[in-house]
């Protein structure tokens, strides 16, 4: 899907199809869900996420259940959340420090970022998908954000697509530019990778 006409459309549909999304609360707690079971076990104690907008999945009360946890432990540990601030010049996104109640300001897109906290670098990032295809590949809105962002990380962070099912694209072809995620998640699991997870992507 080359013709940038067509993607336009697939993604003005399925952001309608979000919108319209029936059962979303249920929907939205399965993948609440989905994302606390994942996290256990991971070794991450900086995380990257995202502020939602239009009809996103929120992954901030799951992350801050996680952050909770890592201070019960025996050992605590100081796990930090952050949420993406754009850089205006190279267009790529950069992380802060979020906590509940923290101070916000919109940025030029109107998306909330965190205030004058510190930057953080993640080792794991939660990237919102407007659809994804088999093989990890993601559909956002189009302005190649994460791609120069992943491009430019060093080392690279673990990345996990989340989205609903509605999201999901049989026929979709990727661009030379694409590049996969490491695992994808939805309300009903894990959807990428398929099978048995490698000792990396538990």
């Amino acid at each position: 899907m080359s013709n940038p006409d067509e993607k336009k459309a697939l993604r003005d549909q399925l952001l309608q199809d979000r919108l319209q999304m029936s059962d979303r609360a249920q929907k939205l707690e399965h993948l609440q869900r989905v994302m606390r079971i994942w996290l256990v076990g991971r070794e991450d104690v900086v995380i990257g996420a995202y502020w939602p907008i239009k009809g996103e999945f929120d992954p901030l009360p799951a992350l801050h259940r996680w952050k909770e946890d890592g201070e019960l432990l025996e050992e605590p540990l100081r796990r930090r959340i952050g949420l993406p601030v754009v850089d205006p010049q190279t267009k790529t996104l950069s992380f802060h420090v979020w906590y509940p109640g923290c101070p916000m300001q919109e940025d030029a897109y109107n998306i909330p970022k965190p205030k004058d906290t510190e930057e953080i670098v993640p080792t794991l990032l939660f990237v919102p998908c407007l659809g994804y295809a088999p093989g990890g590949y993601r559909l956002g809105y189009g302005g190649g954000f994460y791609d120069r962002t992943l491009a430019q990380l060093s080392p690279k962070p673990f990345t996990v697509g989340l989205g609903f099912a509605q999201g999901y694209l049989d026929d979709f072809t990727p661009e030379e530019h694409d590049v996969p995620l490491d695992a994808l998640l939805n309300e009903n699991g894990v959807v990428w990778p398929v099978g048995p997870l490698t000792p990396r992507e538990r």
